[in-house]
């Protein structure tokens, strides 16, 4: 039977018979694996993910986040988050092109005279 030499008050260890004791420093045993490290961007991208359904500008700059976080941890693939700054960036796009067509119409519906109303 061997005891550790830091803790006296310690339950002595037995070895199977036959077996030398370990050499210190070296456990006689596997180390358990723990649970993998979870990415900290997963789910900042999944919610900028689906912001940028509703709100695209909001969702590009929440994955943006999500994927500099992913990054900073050492995880390189945060799919949500590549997905929501790809989709952040074409419907901002679209969405900006559509208010500037939006604008343009009122405009020109202004300046020819049709909505010039008579009591």
């Amino acid at each position: 039977m061997t005891q550790n030499p830091e803790n006296s008050y310690e339950k002595p260890v037995q070895q199977p018979y036959g077996q030398q004791p370990a050499p210190y420093g070296q456990p006689g045993y596997a180390a358990p694996y723990g649970a993998p490290a979870e990415d900290p961007g997963k789910t900042l991208g999944i919610i900028g993910l689906v912001l940028c359904f509703v709100v695209s500008l909001a969702g590009l700059i929440v994955s943006i986040i999500a994927k500099k976080k992913s990054e900073a941890a050492g995880f390189t693939d945060n799919t949500p988050a590549k997905v929501g700054v790809i989709l952040g960036w074409i419907f901002t796009i679209v969405g900006f092109l559509v208010f500037i067509g939006y604008i343009i119409f009122i405009v020109v519906l202004v300046n020819s005279g049709e909505m010039t109303t008579t009591y």
